[in-house]
Parts: C-alpha cells; structure tokens; sequence
C-alpha cells in the first residue's frame, strides 16, 4: 500500500465519528519525531509532525486550508487565555527567527507561520537542524529540542498534508 494510500484510510478512519474530542492515527515515526493524522468530533482533521521528552514537546501541525502553526508545549508553563509574548527561535546556529505575537495558552506556546517564503525556509531549516532553541524576547533560553529525525518526518507530513488538503468530489461551481 503506498503512504498515500494509507494516508487516505487514515484520514477517513480519523474524521469518522470519534469517541472523544480528538482521535489520532501514528502514520511515520523516525528517530524522536513521530508524524499523525488527527481528527476531531466536529469533523475537521489536521496533521501534525512532533518531537517529544518527558512533559515536553515541539510540533508543526497542517490545515486543510493550508495553515501551518508551531506549538511549543510543556507541563512546567500555565498560561491563562489571551496571553501574548514576543518569542525567538533558533535552528542550530543559524540566525534567529521572530515569532511576534505568540499565543500563549494552557501550556502551550502557539504560532502560526506566514504564508510566505519565509514560512517555506523555516520548515525547511528545521528539517536540515540537529537542535531547535526556543528563547524570551530577550534571547534567553526558554528550552530546546532534538531536531533529529525531523527531515524524513517533515517529508511525511508533507504527504499527509497533501491528502487532507484534497478537494473532495463536489459541484465544481462552489
């Protein structure tokens, strides 16, 4: 079966009637990074490519509009709702990256890239990077995360992007 076609049954299995709020099929694991299909009660499906340690991970979620968002998660932060805070991110030594504006929720860090080059360079550094470095405004070290893994994973989220973002059979003139 290929991956496309296992990404298809995936998708189908995740967006029919789940028990819970979410349900979540693994679809490509290598090294720390493990790729998934997620799908929630109200239908809608997303996929997402993270790296985990204890109480801790990083992870790059696609939409089927085409929207690509960061979230930086950890057990130790405890963020109300409508927080925000100006971030940097650093790919091995390479030049910092701004996330203006970072949603702060929960124990979460969320940030949605642009639809841009700049967007497209920053996936593929971190698909090229061996260590990401999250840090405060002020450059401080906030945690890192092992990148290693993460080229052959974000390949896979690629595919699992592409099927979800999939027009389904319909009235064309919609």
């Amino acid at each position: 079966m290929s991956i496309r076609m296992g990404l298809a049954a995936a998708l189908i299995a995740a967006s029919a009637g789940v028990a819970g709020a979410q349900d979540s099929e693994v679809l490509f694991s290598h090294k720390h990074w493990q790729v998934s299909i997620v799908g929630w009660d109200d239908g809608s499906v997303g996929c997402v490519a993270e790296v985990k340690a204890p109480g801790e991970s990083f992870s790059i979620w696609t939409f089927p509009d085409g929207a690509v968002q960061l979230q930086f998660y950890s057990t130790a932060w405890e963020f109300g709702e409508g927080q925000t805070a100006d971030l940097g991110v650093q790919i091995d030594r390479r030049a910092p990256w701004s996330l203006t504006g970072a949603e702060l929720y929960q124990n979460s860090v969320l940030f949605y890239l642009p639809d841009s080059q700049a967007g497209i360079n920053f996936v593929t550094e971190v698909a090229r990077g061996n260590r990401l470095y999250l840090r405060d405004k002020d450059g401080a070290d906030v945690q890192n995360y092992s990148l290693a893994g993460s080229s052959a994973s974000i390949g896979a989220l690629v595919d699992c992007g592409d099927v979800i973002t999939k027009k389904t059979p319909g009235n064309p003139f919609n």
